[in-house]
């Protein structure tokens, strides 16, 4: 099993890996695509080498600042999507739910899920696959060491990684980022 699992994960980097060799290097097929596709792929290549770990080169992280508690974060990152008009549609207290199934405390872990449903439903109007990105997440962590993270996935493979989106919804999806990434910053330093 793991001989298979390490040929499949093997066979994905080289695949990765010649598809941003493409960007990277520049193809005439690519002149249809996004002009910030190429430098997107090659960050992206470049922290997939770095960490090992594509799961890690298609995130955003941010670093809590140590004298918050999760409440002060969360109670930052709700008023800041208040803020921005991103709507809370969701909220996973994933260890809660682990705890209560297990009979043993887990780490603190809570997934919050923020939508700007106008540009949302733009998005889907576009292309239906972009509903699979929705709503926006973000992950509160507390690490095994017990320092607090915050998660997100980087949009930048939506947003510049294929054809250029329209200038209008290319606008309001910088937006929505623009406050995905502000929200993280702000409730990573309990800032409202």
């Amino acid at each position: 099993m793991c001989i298979f699992k390490s040929f499949f994960a093997t066979i994905g980097f080289i695949t990765f890996f010649g598809m941003a060799l493409i960007f990277y290097k520049g193809n005439a097929l690519l002149k249809e695509f996004d002009s910030e596709a190429p430098q997107v792929y090659k960050t992206i290549l470049q922290s997939i080498i770095e960490s090992k770990s594509i799961v890690e080169a298609t995130v955003w992280k941010t670093k809590v600042e140590q004298d918050l508690s999760a409440e002060d974060v969360e109670e930052a990152m709700k008023s800041v999507a208040n803020e921005l008009n991103l709507a809370n549609v969701g909220e996973l207290p994933l260890s809660t739910d682990v705890t209560a199934k297990t009979g043993k405390e887990y780490r603190f872990v809570k997934i919050f899920m923020f939508c700007d449903s106008l540009i949302a439903s733009k998005m889907m109007n576009y292309k239906d696959a972009f509903s699979a990105y929705l709503p926006c997440r973000i992950s509160l962590i507390k690490d095994k060491t017990g320092q607090l993270w915050l998660y997100s996935l980087n949009m930048d493979l939506m947003i510049h990684g294929g054809a250029p989106l329209p200038p209008k919804l290319k606008r309001e999806a910088l937006k929505v980022k623009k406050n995905i990434l502000e929200i993280m910053q702000r409730g990573a330093e309990g800032d409202f």
